[in-house]
């Protein structure tokens, strides 16, 4: 009798400030020595004008601090963003797989793409990284137009690309996220009874990510996978970190609820008779 195939999930992580420290407009912007990057961003949320997510693209593109960035600008950004701990481990891991299960990981970011391979260069192969695709000006080398940005809804669009090359069904996607532009993703990931990760406090997510992990390390993502889609218990997940190299030295099992009390307004007394 042959062996029934393994279980196929698709896990897909967003990178800026989930599998690292920064967020690469900021990283850029030290290297081109512009300081009003979050005024820009904040400026560009207020108008409604671009995606959330995307607005390093947007600057890039049409604000004149940012029209000189070539593609060397963006190869050494990523050089310089500070990656969460036990990325290789985790990527390692997920390409092994385990009895019964396998899993594809890939990157889906609104950052260039350029700045993401260079990041996770010898980590993550580049085919398996979704980014900001521009499109650069053979004689200048500056960037002449945007081609895709996968932000908010276009998230979407690749991780659906994703299952159906892949033949992954809808409920064995796994998302991970970190920020309001993964909104979109989480609740299209959702409806669709996949599994949502949040790696941050951000309260619009926390409304929506089936899980929260916060970790400095990345193959912290694994312990709720682990845990509540694999069904392993505690001792089983320590002993997966320690056989990586890692030790799960605390991990808090708690939900938070966030109240916001205020004192009541004097009530009038009631009008004489």
């Amino acid at each position: 009798m042959a062996s029934p195939l393994p279980k196929h999930y698709l896990l897909a992580s967003d990178f800026d400030q989930t599998l690292s420290f920064n967020d690469s407009g900021f990283v850029l912007s030290e290297l081109l020595g512009i300081s009003s990057f979050s005024q820009k961003v904040d400026g560009l949320a207020r108008s409604n004008l671009v995606q959330q997510g995307g607005e390093l693209a947007y600057l890039i593109r049409h604000d004149p601090q940012f029209r000189g960035v070539r593609r060397e600008h963006l190869i050494e950004t990523g050089r310089r963003v500070r990656l969460k701990g036990a990325i290789a481990p985790l990527v390692r891991f997920l390409e092994r797989g385990l009895p019964g299960y396998r899993f594809s990981f890939f990157v889906i970011s609104a950052a260039p793409k350029e700045v993401v391979v260079s990041a996770l260069d010898g980590i993550v192969p580049a085919e398996h990284i979704f980014g900001t695709e521009l499109d650069f000006d053979p004689q200048s080398g500056e960037v002449r137009a945007i081609n895709r940005v996968p932000a908010g809804y276009g998230k979407v669009a690749v991780l659906d690309d994703l299952g159906h090359r892949l033949g992954v069904a809808p409920d064995r996607m796994i998302y991970v996220g970190d920020g309001s532009s993964d909104v979109h993703v989480m609740l299209h990931v959702n409806n669709r009874d996949g599994f949502t990760i949040a790696v941050s406090e951000n309260q619009q997510l926390a409304r929506i990510a089936k899980s929260t992990v916060l970790s400095d390390y990345a193959f912290g993502i694994l312990v709720p996978v682990l845990d509540q889609l694999l069904g392993w218990r505690i001792a089983q997940i320590r002993a997966l970190f320690e056989s990586n190299g890692l030790t799960l030295k605390e991990w808090e099992r708690a939900r938070t609820d966030r109240v916001l009390i205020g004192d009541a307004p004097p009530v009038p007394a009631p009008a004489a008779a």
